[in-house]
């Protein structure tokens, strides 16, 4: 089975798994942001919404301020929809090989980062986070700035950190840590030595039968 993993995973991040893994990958974490991440969208929704409703109550039977409530409320639901859906539909994976991150909701789009090119791994965990359960990776890596440097509002950021580590860090995984290309597929071997030649003289002895040499 494509993307084997350690628990059942939600139905909408089994098929991302099953549809970015490679049938050899296996998913240690496969799990969309904290619902924290939509705070910032709700307190922006809320006030169009509600100036919407307003207008459109204000004088029912002013057909100005009746449309321009109607267009208000409108935009708004479509604007919440849209980070709802965007919320729902992004998912934060780590295989045995890679990182990725899908996203969009009517273009999808997946972002990767091979294990073999992340250096280092940060924990950050704001005042909000602790409370309500959620922080920050950062990946540095070699090379260039990734798209993936950070990943804001991720759920159980502790355990994550833990699982991430061991899978960076350790070969036990047979991941990020262990031998292999930025696929996960094995080094190809070196040339095999040379062996000695077994016609080949070491020996200095002197060759009999040669005439004693002139002084």
């Amino acid at each position: 089975m494509t993307g084997t993993v350690e628990t059942p995973l939600p139905r909408r991040a089994s098929k991302d798994v099953a549809k970015y893994l490679l049938p050899e990958e296996g998913a240690v974490v496969a799990t969309r942001r904290h619902w924290a991440v939509l705070i910032g969208p709700t307190f922006k929704f809320l006030p169009a919404f509600v100036a919407g409703g307003w207008l459109l109550l204000f004088d029912p039977d002013n057909r100005v301020t009746s449309s321009a409530g109607l267009l208000v409320i409108l935009g708004a639901l479509v604007y919440y929809g849209l980070r709802v859906g965007e919320w729902w539909m992004r998912h934060f994976i780590v295989s045995t090989r890679r990182v990725l991150l899908t996203s969009g909701v009517i273009v999808r789009t997946v972002t990767l980062l091979p294990l073999r090119r992340i250096t280092d791994l940060t924990w950050k965990e704001t005042l909000f986070g602790q409370l309500l359960g959620y922080g920050t990776f950062r990946f540095e890596s070699a090379g260039q700035q990734q798209a993936l440097s950070e990943i804001t509002f991720l759920p159980s950021a502790d355990v994550l950190y833990r699982r991430v580590s061991a899978l960076l860090f350790s070969s036990d995984w047979g991941g990020g840590a262990s031998g292999g290309d930025d696929e996960g597929n094995p080094e190809p071997a070196g040339p095999p030595p040379r062996r000695p030649r077994s016609d080949v003289r070491r020996d200095t002895e002197p060759i009999q039968g040669l005439p004693p040499q002139q002084a």
